[in-house]
């Protein structure tokens, strides 16, 4: 499976400054890390972070994990040397670059032409580096759709709440958390705004943290309304976000299985040998080629999450 394609449950925010926490992630039970240059790190300590971190990748072992750099935003006077310095001292160890604060195209662009000419120089294959999406502000929300389709690395977009809430006024100092004086979700237009345009363009769609770390219940809470809409996955804060964030963004037990049992129904029923018949019932359950669409998406969530199959079908006499 690719990188794009892999589960991003879990995605775990980790300070590029902290030589302890760069070890400690390396052994927690989440699908990726992405090790940060840009605001967990105070300017003056970026040049050591990005030594870290690109220690880290060579010398770390990340089983499996999904490896990403957030660098600092293009308009910083950090983002050039970010790139050039992780992707030149760990490229062949790096998954994909995570680019925050994009409003707009030519962003993602820059990133693009810059790793492409990274790649080239050190040898390594041209595309491999994937691109990570933030978009924090109005301007980048408005652009979403170009953003997506801007590169072909684009393997995720990625909602900065906090950064977000600011830069439109928003009246609230709890990021992630619902607004008691709004009669409704006031993050439900943005997530699926951003959603549309990942999934326009088949790119993976990530909800941003909720930071109040001691609160699980909060996260839970919090990760339900994005999981409802599709989205993949959620970042984590604190070790204590993980199994929630895992839990939340993979089907049940009993949502994959059915699932799975849809797939093989629809398949037999289909076949000669099962009358090629394009709707029919599973027990008090029309299903039909749309049933076939959604139950392929809950069984490769299923999958990718390591969930076994409980119940099976079986052939009609």
């Amino acid at each position: 499976m690719s990188t794009a394609g892999r589960p991003r449950r879990s995605c775990l925010a980790v300070p590029g400054s902290s030589v302890k926490m760069l070890g400690k992630a390396q052994g927690l039970g989440v699908d990726q890390v992405f090790l940060d240059l840009e605001d967990a790190v105070a300017p003056l300590a970026k040049s050591d972070a990005r030594r870290n971190v690109v220690a880290a990748l060579n010398e770390g072992d990340w089983g499996g994990k999904i490896r990403a750099v957030r660098v600092n935003d293009v308009t910083s006077p950090w983002a050039y040397r970010d790139v050039v310095d992780v992707v030149e001292g760990a490229g062949a160890n790096l998954d994909c670059l995570m680019l925050p604060k994009v409003q707009n195209a030519g962003h993602v662009e820059w990133l693009d032409l810059t790793l492409t000419q990274i790649e080239r120089a050190l040898g390594l294959p041209v595309g491999g580096i994937g691109i990570e999406a933030q978009i924090e502000n109005a301007a980048g929300l408005v652009d979403v759709d170009a953003i997506a389709a801007a590169s072909p690395r684009v393997e995720t977009i990625i909602f900065g709440p906090a950064d977000f809430m600011a830069s439109i006024n928003m009246r609230s100092m709890v990021v992630g958390a619902l607004i008691p004086e709004y009669p409704g979700d006031p993050y439900h237009y943005i997530l699926m705004r951003l959603l549309m345009a990942a999934r326009a363009h088949d790119r993976q769609a990530i909800d941003g943290p909720f930071l109040q770390i001691r609160d699980v219940d909060g996260f839970r809470a919090s990760a339900r309304r994005s999981a409802a809409l599709g989205f993949d996955g959620k970042w984590v804060l604190h070790p204590g976000q993980i199994d929630a964030a895992n839990e939340v963004y993979a089907p049940s037990q009993q949502d994959y299985d059915h699932a799975e049992l849809i797939l093989d129904a629809y398949e037999f029923h289909t076949s000669a040998e099962g009358g090629r018949r394009g709707a029919v019932m599973l027990g008090d359950e029309m299903i039909d080629e749309a049933s076939r669409k959604l139950a392929l998406v809950v069984a490769a969530k299923g999958r990718a999450a390591g969930l076994r199959r409980t119940s099976f079908f079986e052939r009609p006499n």
